[in-house]
């Protein structure tokens, strides 16, 4: 018995893009991991690409993601360390 069932029919209304054939489909076609959606529209999901592409550029350049990078100047983990030096108990003779 399988834990989860196969939706093989989409709802009315909802529409998908295609990342493998590059189309546009309503319902559920092809496999979850190969598409987009669902989307409200046709028109929304031929433009599924356009959005994704807005989006991941958003991403990249928002400070959010590079101010607290990995151990460098102004992270977290970069004053704490910083901090944490010399203090009683840390090792280092004091």
């Amino acid at each position: 018995m399988a834990l989860f069932k196969r939706r093989t029919v989409g709802k009315p209304g909802e529409w998908f893009y295609c990342l493998k054939h590059g189309t546009v489909e309503e319902g559920p076609e092809c496999r979850a991991a190969d598409r987009f959606g669902p989307y409200a529209t046709r028109e929304e999901a031929a433009h599924a690409m356009d959005t994704a592409r807005e989006r991941n550029l958003e991403w990249e350049t928002d400070p959010k993601w590079h101010d607290m990078g990995k151990g460098g100047e102004g992270s977290k983990d970069s004053k704490d360390s910083k901090d944490r030096k010399g203090a009683p108990g840390d090792g280092d003779g004091a």
